[in-house]
């Protein structure tokens, strides 16, 4: 399968969390970092596109941009946020495609699939990912948004507040 055939969102969102077999989601945390109240810098990652954004994406970026903070700030000058949830259950019908398989497939009868992940559907100006910290500390962190934006499937672009 393609990647745009999960990156484009189109048709209903399915979001049966219980559904068997749906497995659980990757984002191991939401929220990382010390959540002291004197933060004086709000960084924001803000999608440009419409999209959709699978949970192992998200995690993947989410780990990029926490080791950078780490390893520049260190992990009592800041706050990160995951301000998205993966909602929307993917499923796939697999179709066979060695030989023999004539007497296997269903074709598409029945072809709901099996759910194989988990995704976010995101707007145009959705936030992503936040970062709360000092201002001495605006180009590491845009650095560490930077860095998380390339493990995503869409363009985005870093706001300050």
């Amino acid at each position: 399968m393609n990647g745009s055939n999960y990156r484009t969102p189109n048709g209903m969102p399915l979001s049966k969390k219980y559904a068997p077999g749906t497995p659980d989601i990757r984002i191991a945390r939401f929220n990382t970092g010390a959540s002291n109240s004197d933060y004086n810098l709000k960084l924001q990652l803000i999608s440009k596109e419409k999209s959709q954004i699978r949970d192992n994406a998200i995690e993947a970026a989410r780990v990029s941009a926490n080791k950078s903070l780490t390893k520049h700030i260190g992990e009592t000058s800041y706050k990160l946020s995951v301000k998205l949830y993966p909602h929307v259950v993917i499923s796939e019908n697999r179709m066979l495609a060695t030989a023999g398989a004539d007497r296997l497939q269903e074709g598409m009868r029945r072809a709901y699939g099996k759910p194989i992940g988990s995704a976010a559907r995101v707007k145009i100006g959705s936030v992503i990912f936040e970062v709360n910290t000092y201002k001495q500390f605006l180009n590491e962190a845009k650095k560490a948004l930077k860095t998380a934006s390339s493990k995503l499937p869409q363009t985005t672009s870093i706001a300050t507040n």
